[in-house]
């Protein structure tokens, strides 16, 4: 039985508790139905949460997808975790959401991770290649849409294309790195835009202590694994230092854990090119977020612990910043997200990553896929598919490897 009082910004009438069960029974059924990626899955969520359930009203929906656009980390599962939270009145209920939508695709990802070994002969072959392609058409499309929503205007396609730039002469983490944190910084000089958003209404059940708490602990968890690493620390702790700084760095969208894993687990040969890309191409095909990819990079890795234990702290790791910084900025959002200073740096950071993106479109998605021009033709369709007929991951997925397997037999 669920309990109603006001609140601003709320629907009339509104159910404001609820439990962790059934939190994790709805989030469950998103995370087996929400194809399309963040965008899409915000849409999901939405119709199912506000229209249909009224958990929430619009303008309090709308101030939660402002608050995890602003962050670093997997936008959709991020606004999953705060509704959770929210609904069930703390916690228990956020990590209820995140693992009710988290856990189909990643156990998909799972075992096509463990069967990946397995895999052989021409059509298997066939397959991965064709699931390469499929991976360049995606991040192509991601490129595309990323650069017309997040880098509209001369300043802010000069800190995309200096984002390439550092990408491409720092190379790795470093040049990722240095890319986020410049185009920050132009941005508070050069994307000023002094029109303040508006807030809606909503109980937040964390107290700003637990906030700073949560807070803290990101900032320790991004800063002691390093130390750890280079003190000569196992490769348990090398695996999560990996995923969670990945996971902390991801600015604009889903597809940008793209170059970051692959500078963190190709880069020192933990998983090789052709496994990289076939995985992130099955990612297209299955519901729920994409950071579920984690999941299949932790179970192939090379030096143990790879298999399920390796699955599982990839998983953990890549998606606890993002969970950590929402738990912390929540209490604080209403002030925060009114400050010109942050806004602008976020639009310089988002800027940044279209052209971290762009680099890795290049290398190592389309170097690892295209080796002729019917490679290059296959790509092509799928992009269109996506980008000029709309036409469902899951389809372009299904018709680009049926044409891989194709071209492996004859």
């Amino acid at each position: 039985m669920c309990r109603e009082r006001a609140v601003v910004g709320r629907q009339p009438g509104a159910c404001v508790a609820g439990s962790v069960v059934e939190v994790f029974r709805v989030f469950l059924k998103l995370g087996l139905t929400s194809f399309g990626g963040p965008i899409a899955h915000i849409g999901y969520f939405r119709d199912e949460l506000v229209l249909k359930r009224r958990w929430l009203g619009e303008a309090a929906f709308a101030d939660l997808v402002a608050l995890c656009q602003f962050l670093p980390g997997p936008a959709s599962s991020q606004l999953g975790f705060a509704l959770g939270l929210l609904r069930a009145g703390g916690l228990w209920g956020g990590l209820a959401a995140w693992l009710g939508f988290t856990l189909p695709s990643a156990l998909v990802l799972l075992a096509f991770g463990l069967g990946a070994a397995a895999s052989g002969g021409a059509w298997a072959q066939g397959a991965l290649h064709g699931l390469k392609l499929v991976a360049v058409a995606v991040v192509a499309q991601a490129v595309w849409g990323m650069a017309r929503n997040l880098a509209p205007d001369r300043a802010r396609a000069a800190i995309a294309l200096g984002g390439v730039l550092l990408v491409v002469f720092l190379g790795g983490a470093m040049g990722q790195l240095a890319a986020i944190l410049l185009g920050a910084l132009a941005g508070t000089f050069l994307c000023r835009d002094p029109a303040a958003p508006t807030t809606g209404g909503f109980d937040v059940p964390l107290s700003r202590g637990l906030g700073r708490a949560s807070l803290v602990l990101f900032v320790v968890l991004l800063v002691a694994p390093p130390v750890l690493v280079a003190a000569g620390a196992g490769q348990r702790v090398a695996l999560f230092e990996a995923f969670y700084r990945s996971g902390a760095l991801v600015f604009g969208g889903g597809h940008v854990v793209l170059p970051l894993l692959q500078a963190a687990v190709v880069t020192p040969g933990w998983v090789s090119t052709e496994a990289f890309l076939s995985g992130y191409g099955l990612a297209q095909a299955v519901p729920g977020p994409l950071f579920t990819f984690a999941a299949y990079l932790g179970a192939i890795m090379g030096p143990a612990p790879h298999g399920v234990l390796g699955a599982v702290i990839a998983l953990v790791a890549v998606f606890l910043p993002g969970l950590l910084l929402v738990a912390g900025l929540l209490p604080f959002w209403s002030v925060l997200h009114r400050r010109p200073a942050a806004r602008a740096a976020m639009r310089g950071a988002n800027a940044a990553v279209v052209g971290i993106l762009g680099a890795a479109l290049y290398d190592p998605v389309w170097t690892g896929a295209v080796f002729m021009p019917a490679d290059f033709a296959v790509a092509l369709c799928g992009f269109l598919l996506l980008t000029r007929w709309h036409a469902p991951p899951v389809a372009v997925v299904l018709l680009l490897v049926g044409a891989g397997v194709l071209r492996a037999l004859v």
